[in-house]
């Protein structure tokens, strides 16, 4: 059986971390069952080499019939070829078994954050998501080495009891009675284990979520001088991280050093038993070398037990947090009224911004987070009594509202790959020839994050708007790329400027060409020069379409059709960026202020766009 990385994984198990620890072995069960029967003919087969050997003593070696000898010994060359081949199908098997474990947990947890979308920052941390993607699931997959080396260690060890009923019934008490006390022996450990791995897997997301933060805004608080004091907090929570390391470590050093030790113990107690019982003639020399062998064949499904229980006390812990991550739920969507049909005005009582259909808007305020909470409520990211037309955005389908108003978050995640698949464009032509072919390929995801409805997923490659990388001013970043829009980008595109991101962004928001676009901020990091040719770009493109734009900057708010001077997160004056430069002293000194300190930045840093 094959595994498809791209198959549906199928609903899963959300009721607990053994629950779902045996929905993944439901999922492939074919498969499992398989790797249960080749270890356990693999450990059975191991046990049967000493009964080979010591019908080859007694039968064979002893009395001295070289026919018997050598009948027993092919015999035991058959099984170790047998054997060898079978250990290959099963550690084949129990690789496609955790394989699959592992991709289709993956899935899951992928497949469920992006029906999450835009709630999934709200309920849960970014360090959270990573230590699941990276740890726990590794951990998982490898859980289920149970299903086939544990299953077969059980069958291997009640086999090795029987057979050795027939040398001694007290030997074969003690080993039947002995795997159990060693159970009881370790058990404690193993839930003292889970206890410790929780806390520490829940610090190691904290510490993850750190240094997300930190890698992401360590220019900033190195400006404001918190590098320090954010270093000094970073030093404590790895510190407190270490020391639950060593916790953990304690736990399993004692488990895995009882797991060498007692069953060394208990091996060498079953071999002195049955020395004693050669001794007094009780038991063939035969018997005796059947003994010894049974108790080196003892050591494989021992170990394996006390494996499993030490992968299996691990796995649990992942599935839990993993189960945990799979009940979060988005807000319900409860809209049962249709979106207008025509374009129809965007209002927000909370702030009193009205956005007219087919016009720049721009909304200027000293606190950008006033203007990125407004488009979110324009865009119903977050619950308000904004509506569009007649109609409050609550109680239209969310699907409708995504496929119509798309937000622009300032951040908005880049992923790693081909700048064409970051953006969505598709280069046609030959290279350097000065143009560029945009096709949409659609990304799956808003600015948001949130997952493209099905009205926009059914455009995909169709013919996008043919100004979008020349409206964002990107046509620069494509020909100094050295593959141009085949070149890959890093995560976040952290091998570009801040401005071409910038510029990335905005470029990815025009490619899906929304009916009414909202952008916080889009051109903040760009120079004068290229701020100014993106404004007008914009302008011109975007004409007859509804936009918002959440910005400072006098070339932006010049551009604008309507200007919405915001204090204190409320309307307080409307007009054109001129007659508010005319009338309004505070939108006066906010666009001054803003345009004096883009250029001593401009001037400091040099920074290119």
């Amino acid at each position: 059986m094959r595994i498809d990385a791209y198959e549906d994984p199928g609903p899963p198990e959300r009721r607990g971390g053994w629950w779902y620890l045996a929905w993944l072995v439901r999922r492939q069960w074919p498969r499992c069952l398989a790797g249960a029967v080749f270890a356990s003919v693999w450990m059975v087969l191991l046990a049967a080499t000493p009964y080979l050997m010591a019908r080859a003593v007694d039968h064979g070696l002893e009395p001295g019939d070289l026919g018997a000898l050598a009948g027993w010994t092919g015999a035991m060359v058959a099984v170790g070829g047998i054997n060898a081949w079978l250990g290959v199908l099963r550690h084949r098997t129990m690789t496609k078994v955790r394989m699959d474990a592992n991709f289709r947990t993956v899935k899951v947890v992928v497949g469920h954050a992006t029906r999450l979308g835009a709630a999934l920052r709200s309920q849960v941390g970014t360090g959270e998501v990573v230590t699941i993607g990276v740890g726990d699931v590794q951990t998982i997959s490898a859980s289920l080495t149970a299903v086939g080396p544990g299953v077969g260690a059980v069958v291997a060890y009640a086999v090795v009891g029987g057979l050795m009923v027939s040398v001694s019934v007290r030997l074969a008490l003690v080993v039947l009675l002995g795997v159990p006390l060693l159970a009881l022996v370790i058990g404690p450990l193993m839930g003292r284990l889970q206890g410790r791995e929780t806390e520490y897997r829940e610090r190691q997301s904290v510490l993850t979520a750190r240094i997300g933060d930190l890698a992401g805004g360590l220019r900033v608080l190195n400006g404001l001088g918190g590098k320090g004091l954010v270093a000094d907090a970073f030093r404590g929570d790895s510190g407190r991280l270490r020391d639950q390391g060593y916790r953990v470590g304690a736990v399993t050093s004692w488990i895995q050093a009882l797991g060498v030790g007692l069953p060394v113990l208990f091996l060498a107690l079953v071999t002195w038993l049955g020395a004693r019982l050669a001794a007094q003639g009780r038991i063939s020399v035969g018997e005796l070398v059947s003994v010894y062998g049974y108790v080196v064949a003892l050591g494989w499904p021992v170990a394996f037990l006390i494996e499993m229980g030490h992968q299996l006390s691990r796995g649990v812990v992942a599935a839990r947090r993993v189960v945990a991550f799979l009940r979060l739920e988005p807000p319900r969507d409860e809209g049962t009224r249709e979106a207008p049909a025509e374009p129809a005005v965007l209002h927000d009582p909370a702030s009193g911004v009205r956005v007219l259909p087919g016009r720049l808007t721009a909304l200027a305020t000293s606190h950008p987070s006033d203007a990125t909470e407004i488009l979110d409520r324009l865009g119903r990211y977050t619950p308000s009594n904004a509506t569009w037309g007649d109609v409050p955005l609550a109680e239209i389908p969310l699907a409708q509202v995504r496929a119509r108003i798309l937000v622009a978050a300032p951040e908005a995640d880049l992923f790693a790959g081909p700048l064409n698949e970051v953006i969505g464009a598709q280069e046609t032509g030959p290279r350097g020839a000065g143009s560029v072919d945009v096709r949409l390929r659609r990304v799956g995801a808003t600015s948001h994050n949130e997952p493209a409805p099905a009205e926009q997923q059914s455009g995909a490659d169709e013919l996008a708007h043919p100004k979008a990388i020349h409206t964002a001013a990107a046509e620069d970043i494509v020909r100094a790329l050295p593959d141009g829009l085949e070149t890959p980008i890093e995560a976040q595109a952290r091998n570009l400027s801040g401005g071409q991101r910038q510029r990335i962004r905005l470029a990815r928001a025009l490619l899906t060409d929304p009916e009414i676009l909202l952008a916080a901020e889009p051109t903040s990091a760009l120079d004068a020069h290229t701020e100014a040719t993106v404004a007008d770009r914009l302008k011109r493109a975007r004409e007859g379409r509804t936009t918002v734009l959440a910005a400072t900057s006098p070339l932006l708010l010049d551009r604008a059709d309507v200007v919405h001077h915001l204090v204190d997160g409320k309307v307080a004056a409307t007009g054109t960026h001129r007659e508010l430069l005319d009338t309004e002293p505070g939108y006066r000194a906010l666009v001054a202020r803003d345009g004096e300190a883009a250029a001593e930045e401009a001037a400091a840093e040099g920074e290119p766009a």
